[in-house]
C-alpha cells in the first residue's frame, strides 16, 4: 500500500484528480451508503441555504469541474471561497 501511495504522490495533480475521480465512480456503481457527521450534514445545510439564498456565489458543476482539471490550487474563485 505504501508503494501504491508514493506512487499516486509521483502522479501529475490531473492524473490524480482523475484517479480520485475514478475511485469515487467506483463508490457510487456499487451504491456505497455512508452517514455524514453531524457538523458534515449542519455544513451542507448551511451552504444549501447560502445558495438559495443567493444563487450567484455559485458556478455551474461544468465550470466547477473544468477548474478543478486544471488543477490549479487557485482554482476556486474568492466568492466561493469561505472566509
Amino acid at each position: 500500500m505504501d508503494f501504491a501511495l508514493e506512487q499516486i504522490r509521483q502522479m501529475p495533480v490531473r492524473q490524480r484528480i482523475q484517479l480520485a475521480g475514478d475511485i469515487w465512480d467506483t463508490l457510487v456503481v456499487e451504491d456505497a451508503d455512508f452517514p455524514l457527521r453531524s457538523d458534515q450534514l449542519t455544513e451542507l445545510e448551511t451552504r444549501r441555504a447560502a445558495m438559495l439564498a443567493d444563487p450567484s456565489i455559485g458556478i455551474p458543476w461544468t465550470e466547477a469541474k473544468a477548474l478543478l482539471q486544471t488543477g490549479s490550487p487557485n482554482a476556486i474563485r474568492p466568492s466561493c471561497a469561505k472566509g
